[in-house]
């Protein structure tokens, strides 16, 4: 029994159904790695710095923001921080190519009103939306 022409289109759409339902299977799968990647990372990384610096648990998070822009968000901050990811890029293998290369980096950090001011740019305006800038100490 040979099929019709509508039953192969019935059937190569039902398939192509198919494969989209397990493509955002596998969507939602990579997204829920990438955030659980992420949330552990974050957790980690602030364990370290409450463990090494227990004296920023009782801040609240504005004094804690305003702790890691006068002293990571520094000029010697972001030299060390250059070096470890120039050290580190340097001993991703030859081989890898170019596209996932640039997935180990990660996206450059935007400034801080704080690095702005010290840099000598933006020095009206917090992030162009009007409001005056926090005044660095």
């Amino acid at each position: 029994m040979t099929k019709t022409r509508l039953e192969k289109i019935a059937e190569l759409e039902e398939q192509i159904t198919n494969i989209r339902k397990r493509q955002q299977k596998e969507r939602q799968k990579h997204n829920k790695a990438e955030r659980t990647a992420r949330t552990r990372r974050l957790c980690e990384r602030m364990g370290l710095i409450e463990s090494m610096l227990p004296e920023t648990i009782p801040l609240t998070a504005d004094n804690f923001k305003t702790y890691l822009e006068k002293t990571i968000c520094t000029d010697n901050s972001r030299r060390i921080l250059d070096g470890l990811l120039t050290a580190q890029n340097a001993a991703t293998p030859a081989q890898t190519s170019a596209g996932s290369a640039a997935r180990h980096v990660p996206a450059p950090v935007s400034k801080t009103p704080y690095t702005a001011q010290e840099n000598g740019e933006d020095e009206d305006t917090d992030e162009g939306n009007g409001e005056a800038a926090t005044p660095a100490v």
